[in-house]
């Protein structure tokens, strides 16, 4: 499906190039936003904006990544902006935000996991910013630490040493929950 959104790019048929955007990658940036930011009216307004830059900027896309690693660079720049605007109108920091956000949750009428998701989420919500993201592209999302790398800005290297940390986290937070 990418070859055909690019063919339309090439094309300079942003109408339709678009709309096969929207199509395909809709569900996969939407979920990318709700593991981050965890209430689906969030969710869809920051997909809503990541769907308003993409078409704002289909011109300037250059070919020089791959079309989805430029979408989720876009999706994870707008996710991490909202995090850190919202957490800064409230006076708390990116995890204390987070893990208000997560303590939440559980009042969430479109939450549909059950005690062991919500604290899974608790304990993912803890992490600092760094190791949060890196564990939700490579465990939720399957990402390679190459992909992350062009997202982020992040080195390999480091990306390798924050999903150890974050894993390790995860694991001891889930342990003195029992």
């Amino acid at each position: 499906m990418d070859q055909k959104i690019l063919d339309h790019i090439l094309d300079k048929d942003w109408e339709q190039a678009f709309k096969l955007l929207v199509k395909d990658y809709h569900q996969r940036v939407y979920w990318q936003i709700r593991r981050m930011v965890l209430i689906h009216e969030d969710a869809d307004d920051i997909a809503q904006n990541v769907f308003i830059k993409i078409y704002q900027n289909l011109h300037s896309f250059k070919n020089e990544s791959k079309l989805s690693t430029w979408i989720f660079r876009i999706t994870y720049n707008e996710t991490i902006n909202f995090i850190h605007k919202n957490a800064k109108e409230q006076n708390v920091s990116f995890e204390d935000y987070s893990m208000n956000i997560a303590d939440d949750l559980s009042t969430d009428e479109y939450f549909t996991g059950d005690e062991i998701e919500l604290k899974l989420q608790k304990a993912i919500a803890s992490l600092p910013e760094k190791q949060r993201v890196v564990f939700m592209m490579k465990y939720y999302d399957e990402m390679k630490y190459e992909q992350i790398s062009e997202i982020s800005g992040t080195s390999v290297g480091a990306l390798k040493a924050s999903y150890h940390h974050a894993v390790t986290k995860i694991k001891e937070f889930l342990e003195d929950e029992d």
